[in-house]
């Protein structure tokens, strides 16, 4: 198996894996597992940018999308109801 081959399934994984944790985040009542799938779909985002070779983008957007915008969305449901209404 060649390397390329070997990048294009692990892209092709990781871009089917982020629109389902999509799927999952856009279908969560309970917002607090909403912004994990959000980070987890941010997570496979980075994966696509580095394989894209793009590594400045992943020193960025990781630590962003990743880790501050959860930590602040969390801190901010702490704050109202972790529950989303009917």
């Amino acid at each position: 198996m060649s390397l390329d081959l070997l990048i294009y399934a692990v892209g092709a994984f990781a871009s089917l894996m982020s629109v389902v944790a999509v799927y999952l985040a856009l279908v969560e009542r309970d917002l607090v597992k909403a912004v994990i799938y959000s980070a987890i779909q941010s997570v496979f985002y980075s994966l696509l940018f580095y394989l894209f070779m793009s590594p400045d983008i992943v020193l960025v957007y990781l630590p962003v999308a990743g880790g501050v915008l959860p930590a602040l969305l969390l801190v901010l449901i702490s704050k109202t109801e972790r529950f989303e209404r009917e």
